[in-house]
């Protein structure tokens, strides 16, 4: 199993429990390929340093994954959701996964 990060940026009017309802897709998708959601850390709404997409501010999400593979379908469905503002998905190094206490994380 690798270890991910995805960063989530939803628009700042989304309420809790839609983004709550986009977490528990997010998981679904996660666990129809073998994987699982590790931790969920809402950072609440945030002030951005410059304007993205007439915006300047946003309700940060950072999720931590543990899948087999590239959950893909994660990917595409931040790209169609119309409250999410930008996101970030990233494979994290081993050693970093290992500082997380990712246990199943492996190369």
């Amino acid at each position: 199993m690798r270890a991910y990060e995805l960063m989530i940026i939803f628009t700042p009017d989304t309420e809790e429990s839609a983004v709550q309802v986009q977490v528990n897709k997010l998981e679904e998708l996660a666990n129809d390929v073998g994987g699982t959601l590790e931790k969920v850390d809402k950072w609440g709404v945030r002030r951005f340093a410059y304007e993205m997409k007439k915006r300047n501010e946003g309700f940060y999400v950072v999720l931590e994954f543990l899948a087999p593979n590239e959950l893909v379908e994660i990917d595409r469905t931040l790209r169609l959701a119309d409250d999410v503002i930008r996101h970030k998905f990233m494979r994290l190094p081993l050693g970093e996964a290992h500082k997380r206490g990712l246990a199943g994380a492996s190369a």
